[in-house]
């Protein structure tokens, strides 16, 4: 089996292209990861996820550890098979989602016991257990179990969380053992504490890992203290490693977190808006519920390559969002993905060109534009 790695083929500035090679295939970076929160994507076919341009999906170890569960997924030959996506997959560790419970878990040294959300089962969730999930799955990238304190948070919390998450880093990579052709990431901790975001750097770093994610951001902090804190973290990481940026974002937040220095990144977002009607084009976003769209002819995007923008009106596309039509989020989840992965290949070819300050310029312009003027 070979092995995973990373080249780092350009920088131009902070930012950064490369690839990532795994034994499933090759993940280019930048990188954007469509969520497949329960094994699928939402209202998209696998095959259709990869014609958006995507090289890897993330699934969710909290939830499919309560349903269908690691071990049936593991039973039927793996979450590759089981979902039918034959590329990379990244799992997160399920921490995020337990800590969100708020008054259903209890947290302990030795991990967090929590209520299902679906029937009220309990259940454990240790830095042990989480990787023994996540290698039933058979997850490319595994990502260790971690704490993520919601911000804001006073520093003495944050600093306690980061430091218990440093202790179940440490378990995580022993437990994760020897595993040729998959990756452990650590989870940089320390909210917006630069001082505290290097101990965790630091603390991961002696661990070792084979990449590294910048977590407990997008917890409620804002675009701007997240940008602050990206002005340091990722360079508090590896230069050799990938760095990724857990749950981020919004087209402007990928942007600018690329622009300093982050690799990888995740986000709900195209998925879910497609689904309630939001649009993102090089314009800007649009809702196609409003009567606007109505008598409409033209595309979402006229440079859009996209089914929704090759095949299908505005005004037909409004229609079906107010029918509540499945294909409504068919479509508007494609255009969205692809909207995204089309975000990516801009900045990949822009940071190899070295023209990354002019290609951000122009998003950033487009974007001020705003959607083009209804008939």
């Amino acid at each position: 089996m070979s092995t995973f790695s990373f080249d780092l083929a350009a920088t131009d500035g902070r930012a950064r292209t490369g690839t990532i090679s795994t034994p499933r295939g090759d993940i280019r970076t930048p990188a954007f990861m469509p969520v497949g929160t329960a094994a699928t994507v939402k209202a998209m076919l696998p095959g259709s996820v990869r014609e958006t341009g995507a090289d890897i999906l993330l699934g969710n170890t909290y939830h499919l550890m309560l349903r269908p569960t690691a071990e049936r997924i593991d039973r039927l030959g793996g979450l590759h098979s089981f979902m039918n996506w034959d590329r990379p997959i990244l799992t997160d560790s399920g921490g995020f989602q337990v800590m969100s419970l708020a008054g259903l878990r209890k947290l302990t040294e030795e991990g967090v016991t929590f209520k299902s959300h679906i029937d009220g089962s309990k259940h454990a969730l240790t830095p042990e257990r989480s990787m023994e999930i996540q290698r039933l799955l058979g997850s490319d990238i595994v990502m260790c179990f971690d704490e993520c304190p919601a911000l804001p948070a006073d520093r003495d919390r944050i600093a306690s969380s980061m430091e218990l998450s440093m202790r179940w880093a440490a378990r995580s990579r022993a437990a994760f053992g020897d595993r040729p052709g998959h990756a452990l990431f650590g989870i940089q901790q320390g909210g917006l504490e630069e001082d505290l975001r290097g101990q965790s750097a630091d603390a991961l770093i002696d661990i070792g890992f084979e990449g590294y994610a910048v977590g407990g951001l997008a917890v409620g902090e804002g675009q701007e203290a997240m940008f602050g804190c990206l002005d340091y973290a990722p360079e508090q990481l590896p230069a050799d490693k990938p760095r990724y940026l857990m749950g981020v974002g919004k087209p402007d937040d990928i942007v600018g977190a690329v622009a300093r220095g982050i690799d990888m990144m995740d986000c709900v977002l195209p998925s879910r808006s497609g689904r309630t009607g939001q649009v993102f084009t090089r314009h800007g976003v649009l809702n196609i519920k409003n009567a606007r769209h109505m008598d409409d002819p033209r595309p979402l995007d006229e440079n859009c390559g996209c089914p929704a923008c090759r095949g299908y009106s505005r005004a037909y596309l409004h229609h079906v969002f107010r029918s509540q039509e499945i294909i409504s989020s068919m479509l508007l989840t494609w255009h969205n993905l692809h909207y995204y992965q089309d975000l990516m290949a801009g900045m990949r070819a822009a940071i190899a060109a070295g023209t990354f300050a002019a290609w951000q310029a122009d998003f950033h312009a487009g974007r001020a534009e705003g959607d083009i003027d209804p008939l």
